[in-house]
C-alpha cells in the first residue's frame, strides 16, 4: 500500500492541466492555414469545393502542391519519440525522481513552444522552416512522453476515478485547443497574427501546469490526512505515533506499522515486467488497436475533407468533444470490464470506419471512388469514431492497474503508456499508406 496525502484529492485538477500538456502536437495539427501559407507551393485559392484556403502569397498559377507532406510527417514525428521515450521512461522511472521528470518535461515543453511562437515572425525558406518545425515536434513529444508516462505511472496507484479524470482532462484540453483555433479563424486577423496568438495558448497552459505542480505539496502538507488507494478500493488511514488504523468499507483493522526502521513492515517483491504484461495483455492490445485505427485516418485523411470552417468544426472540434465525452463515460459504466477477452474484438470493429472515411469527400483523390458526397455522412462517421476512441482509451487505461497487485500498479500504468505510444506510432505509419490509396 502507498501513503497518499488527502490533498491529493485535488490531483484531478492538476491532471487535467498536465493532460493538456500531453496533447502537444495539437497546436501543430490544428493550425493548418498558417503552415499551408509557409509550406504549400502553388496557387491555393479557395473555391468552396476543393478544401483549399486562400494563401497570402498565392504565387504562380501552378496547381497547389504539398511537397513536404506536412500532415503525415507531423503525425509520424509526433508518435515515434512518444514510443521511444515512453519505453525509456518505463525502464528507467525508478532511477529518476518523479519531480525531476515532471518539472523537467514541463519546462522543456514550455521552452520549445516559446520557440515555436517566436518563429511565427521569422521569415525563412520553406525547407528550413519545415526542418525546424519537425525538430521542435520531435523534442516536444519526447518531453511529453516522459511527462505522460510519469503521470500515468503515478495514477496507477490511485483509484480508477483519478485515471478517468486525468484522461477526461486530455479530452478537455483537445476541445480547448480546437476552440482556440476557431476563435483565431473567426477573428479576421491575418494568418501570422492568428497563429502567434494561438501558439501562445499552450505556453500559458504549460506555465499554469508548472505552477499547479509546485503549489501542490503545500496543499498536501496543509490538509495532512492520508488516503491509501488499493486497486478499486480506498482505505482511510489515521496516523498516530507511527501506528496506522486502516478503515476499509467501515471495518477497522488492527493497528499496523508502516514500513520503516521497525522492520515489521512487509516489503513487496519487485514487480516483473513480463509478469505484469501477462495480466494486462488484452488491455495493451486494445489500446494499440484503438490508436492504430484512429491515427491511420485522423487527422491525415479526415482533415482533407471539405472547406475552411468545415474542417475545424466537423473534424477537430467534433472529434475532441466526442472524445472527451467518451473518456468521461467510463465514470458511469465500464463494459466489458468483466469480459476483458471481448475487448480487443470490440475495439477491432472500429476498423470498418476506416474505409468509410476514405470514401468521403477527401481531396485530392485519384483512385478510390467518392461514395459519400454529403457531409452529413462524414459527421455521422466522426461521431461514432471519436466517441468510441475516447471510451476505449479511457476504459483500457483505467482497468489495467486493477488487474495487478497494488505494488505492480505503477509499472502497469507505465507499460500501458508504452503501448499507447506504440498504437499512435502504428497509426501514424498507416496514414501514409492510406493517403497513398486515395
Amino acid at each position: 500500500m502507498k501513503r497518499v496525502p488527502q490533498g491529493m484529492g485535488k490531483v484531478p485538477l492538476l491532471a487535467s492541466w498536465c493532460g493538456g500538456a500531453s496533447l502537444t502536437s495539437g497546436p501543430f495539427s490544428c493550425s493548418p492555414q498558417y503552415f499551408q501559407d509557409r509550406l504549400i507551393v502553388g496557387n491555393c485559392s479557395a473555391n468552396g469545393k476543393d478544401g483549399n484556403w486562400t494563401s497570402q502569397d498565392p504565387g504562380p498559377a501552378a496547381p497547389c502542391r504539398d511537397d513536404f507532406n506536412f500532415g503525415n510527417w507531423l503525425a509520424l514525428l509526433s508518435q515515434l519519440p512518444l514510443l521511444l521515450f515512453t519505453l525509456l521512461n518505463s525502464l528507467l522511472y525508478p532511477c529518476i525522481p518523479d519531480k525531476v521528470r515532471i518539472l523537467g518535461s514541463l519546462a522543456g515543453i514550455l521552452v520549445l513552444f516559446v520557440l515555436t511562437a517566436t518563429l511565427v515572425r521569422v521569415e525563412m525558406p520553406p525547407a528550413r522552416f519545415f526542418s525546424i518545425t519537425m525538430a521542435s515536434v520531435w523534442f516536444i513529444n519526447s518531453f511529453c512522453a516522459i511527462l505522460q508516462g510519469s503521470l500515468f505511472g503515478q495514477l496507477g496507484s490511485f483509484p480508477q476515478s483519478y485515471s478517468t479524470v486525468f484522461l477526461s482532462g486530455q479530452g478537455m484540453a483537445g476541445t480547448f485547443a480546437t476552440t482556440a483555433m476557431l476563435l483565431s479563424l473567426a477573428s479576421g486577423l491575418d494568418a501570422q497574427t492568428s497563429a502567434l496568438s494561438y501558439f501562445v495558448t499552450p505556453c500559458v497552459g504549460t506555465l499554469i501546469s508548472i505552477v499547479c505542480y509546485l503549489v501542490l505539496p503545500y496543499k498536501v502538507r496543509r490538509d495532512g490526512a492520508l488516503v491509501v488507494p488499493d486497486g478499486p478500493q480506498e482505505e482511510q488511514l489515521n496516523q498516530s505515533n507511527g501506528n496506522v488504523v486502516v478503515e476499509q468499507r467501515g471495518v477497522k483493522c488492527p493497528p499496523q506499522k508502516m514500513n520503516g526502521n521497525s522492520g515489521t513492515g512487509l516489503v513487496p517483491p519487485k514487480p516483473s515486467i513480463l509478469g505484469v504484461l501477462k495480466k494486462i495483455w488484452q488491455l495493451a492490445l486494445s489500446i494499440i488497436l484503438v490508436f492504430s485505427i484512429t491515427l491511420s485516418v485522423f487527422p491525415a485523411i479526415t482533415a482533407s475533407v471539405s472547406t475552411k470552417f468545415f474542417t475545424p468544426v466537423c473534424c477537430f472540434l467534433l472529434f475532441n468533444i466526442m472524445d472527451w465525452l467518451g473518456r468521461s463515460a467510463t465514470s458511469y459504466f465500464s463494459w466489458p470490464e468483466k469480459h476483458l477477452r471481448l475487448l480487443p474484438g470490440v475495439v477491432g470493429l472500429r476498423l470498418f470506419l476506416v474505409p468509410l472515411f476514405l470514401f468521403c469527400n477527401v481531396s485530392p483523390r485519384a483512385s478510390l471512388p467518392l461514395l459519400f458526397r454529403q457531409d452529413a455522412w462524414f459527421v455521422l462517421f466522426m461521431l461514432v469514431f471519436s466517441l468510441s476512441n475516447g471510451y476505449f482509451v479511457s476504459l483500457s487505461m483505467c482497468l489495467a492497474p486493477k488487474q495487478v497487485q497494488p505494488h505492480e500498479s505503477e509499472l502497469a500504468g507505465a507499460i500501458m503508456t508504452f503501448f499507447l505510444a506504440l498504437g499512435l506510432s502504428c497509426g501514424a505509419g498507416l496514414s501514409f499508406a492510406l493517403k497513398a490509396l486515395l
